[in-house]
């Protein structure tokens, strides 16, 4: 028996293709100097469901969310953050000497790519509490830890979402005039200067002798954005690493008064998000039968189920040991109307449990460095799960994965699509829940009344054994 590989290109030919559940029609695939002649079937049999998405580690993330958003469709979103504060240096600290007194001490915190919401009416505060439970970098923290903090407010700070603008901050130079330099966009907090002197500058000398007792005796920060702000709000993405607290004081001598910044990095960090489900996600949740709308939401919230439960009768009484896919094309379209004014999550992703029920990859998305990769995996574009602004759908070539299902060399233990960040994409993580993106979509599920219901395009052919 002689098998044909298809080129890339000629795969790509039916990514324009429409129709109803078992639809088939002949198509004439060119294939080098001869004619490959295989049969179109369109399959929107499929069962998609959503449910809710798997705890998942937010300690020590690159970019950490700090969110509330109330979304119009799946509801109230809420990340607050949990921080430890390291001593300046990497070891003891010694006090500056001198009579020392602070001007102002600011929470800086970086921003990183990832916003989502209103950035336009929507007016922000941060609030800033000290923690009175310690983070620990032995420790991995999930996203329902509920983190204990004092109720006294140390800091806060309205404003609007820019991160994308440069901003200018004054740059201490000891011994000289003070200058303005540009950095790149931030939020600055201002906290209580009581707070960084009774922990830091009134500080005994054991209590600075090195970064554990220091974070034991002041636990740390807990930032959260105030509920009572105005418009939808959003989640907004810092990366925490590169973050820190300003201390901007004076230290005065008999011979001379200076101005100096010491700054204290932060330290092991966590996001402690929290969902209040609007009526039409509950019942989504509690419906595990098809649903004719399927939610998807990032910071770890919202996955869709899927199965293909005609995939084996498709092809009617012929043998499936002779049926080869060709391609296997998987079209999920958002609700009409859904995106506005919140712009459709802009990856998703699909991957499968294996029989231990461990996320794993596709074959046809299964390209690795090692070596191991499946020789049906093209490139992870060709895989898909990019939202097309043009087309407003998502498409996954699965058709090394269906092929495997159709002949039993895989059994389906759960199939599922969720959201992925798409500024660190490998194999190995774009199958764990995460909490590094925002974004939602609403897609068209399994409504048979619906243009925009999910299909399967299939290409296939025949061989004779």
């Amino acid at each position: 028996m002689k098998f044909f590989r298809l080129d890339l290109l000629t795969l790509l030919i039916s990514l324009f293709i429409l129709g109803s559940c078992k639809n088939q029609s002949t198509v004439t695939l060119p294939l080098g100097n001869q004619q490959l002649n295989g049969t179109l079937l369109v399959d929107d049999n499929i069962t998609i469901n959503t449910t809710a998405e798997d705890s998942v580690i937010t300690s020590g993330l690159t970019k950490t969310p700090l969110a509330y958003f109330k979304d119009n469709i799946l509801g109230t979103t809420e990340s607050n953050i949990a921080t430890a504060v390291s001593l300046p240096g990497s070891s003891a600290y010694t006090l500056p000497t001198g009579s020392l007194s602070i001007d102002s001490a600011v929470l800086v915190m970086r921003y990183a790519d990832g916003f989502y919401g209103d950035s336009l009416s929507s007016n922000y505060k941060a609030n800033v509490y000290q923690l009175t439970e310690q983070p620990t970098s032995s420790s991995y923290y999930y996203n329902n830890k509920t983190w204990a903090h004092a109720s006294s407010l140390i800091g806060s700070r309205s404003f609007n979402v820019r991160p994308k603008t440069i901003i200018r901050i004054r740059d201490i130079v000891t011994g000289a005039a003070d200058t303005l330099k540009k950095v790149p966009a931030q939020l600055r907090i201002a906290l209580s200067s009581d707070f960084i002197q009774k922990n830091l500058f009134n500080a005994s000398t054991a209590a600075l002798a090195n970064n554990a007792i220091f974070q034991n005796a002041i636990k740390g920060l807990y930032v959260t954005l105030d509920k009572n702000q105005s418009g939808a709000g959003g989640a907004i993405m810092f990366n925490l690493d590169s973050s820190n607290i300003a201390v901007y004081y004076k230290a005065t001598t008999a011979s001379a008064v200076d101005t100096a910044v010491t700054t204290l990095s932060l330290g092991t960090h966590a996001a402690e998000i929290k969902y209040t489900r609007s009526i039409a996600v509950t019942a989504a949740l509690n419906n595990t039968s098809s649903n004719n709308l399927v939610y998807l939401q990032g910071l770890g919230g919202l996955r869709a189920k899927i199965s293909f439960p005609s995939l084996s009768s498709l092809f009617g009484t012929t043998d499936v040991s002779t049926v080869t896919l060709n391609r296997a094309e998987l079209v999920l379209t958002p609700n009409p109307g859904s995106d506005i004014p919140y712009t459709p999550q802009p990856q998703i992703y699909m991957y499968r449990y294996n029989i231990a029920h461990q996320r794993t990859v596709l074959p046809d998305a299964n390209g690795t460095s090692s070596g191991a990769s499946d020789s049906r995996y093209f490139s992870t574009a060709i895989f898909g799960g990019g939202y097309d602004k043009t087309e407003k759908s998502y498409h996954f070539i699965i058709t090394g994965y269906l092929q495997d299902l159709l002949r039993g060399k895989t059994v389906d233990y759960g199939t599922f699509i969720g959201p992925i960040d798409t500024t660190s994409r490998t194999n190995a993580t774009d199958v764990l829940a995460t909490a590094q993106t925002a974004g939602r979509t609403v897609i068209v599920g399994s409504d048979k009344t619906s243009a925009y219901r999910i299909k399967l395009n299939i290409i296939y052919t025949k061989t004779t054994l």
